[in-house]
């Protein structure tokens, strides 16, 4: 692959954003698409967000990756959350053996990897080889100006609450998809 375009998707907490990732990731395997990269799906206790995981998307493994609570590798503190060193050392693993694939889904780029300089540091790296059509990197809406200083996008999708996923599936997969295309020179 000799192009390769950045995507990135921003919207509110808790709007949707793995969400949509995850159904865009779905819709690209219906269409035979090699899928890779990270997923971070929340935990939730009834109605409240408990933990987070990172979920490898090319295979679905998930690990613990950050809780409300300090124990055992769940020690870097950021707000107030504590990440497991381990799992973002795993998730480093998991987005260096991405490479190639189509679609390329890293959820997300947030404060530790943006303005820290830790978390999922590999995930530069391999934005940077290109091996991939498009990637979809998830970024929080006050980060957004730092992503793009940082990275070189393409296009920005913007989700809020008013959106369904089905819709947004609808109207982004056909966008995504076309964007593959055009830079294979198939049009």
């Amino acid at each position: 692959m000799t192009t390769s375009q950045r995507w990135m998707l921003t919207g509110g907490r808790g709007v949707g954003k793995t969400t949509l990732c995850r159904a865009l990731a779905e819709r690209a395997r219906l269409d035979g698409w090699d899928v890779a990269g990270l997923l971070s799906p929340a935990v939730f206790e009834g109605k409240i967000k408990t933990g987070i995981l990172a979920e490898n998307a090319r295979t679905g493994e998930t690990r613990p990756l950050a809780g409300l609570k300090t124990y055992g590798s769940f020690d870097l503190p950021l707000g107030r959350w504590f990440f497991d060193r381990s799992t973002l050392d795993w998730g480093n693993r998991v987005l260096e053996s991405s490479l190639p694939c189509r679609l390329l889904i890293i959820d997300e780029l947030g404060p530790l990897e943006l303005t820290r300089q830790e978390g999922w540091q590999a995930a530069f790296d391999v934005l940077r080889r290109g091996e991939y059509e498009i990637a979809l990197v998830v970024v929080r809406p006050e980060l957004q100006e730092v992503a793009r200083q940082s990275l070189s996008l393409s296009e920005t999708i913007t989700i809020d609450q008013t959106q369904r996923i089905d819709q947004g599936v609808r109207f982004y997969w056909p966008k995504i998809k076309a964007a593959a295309l055009n830079q294979c020179g198939i049009t």
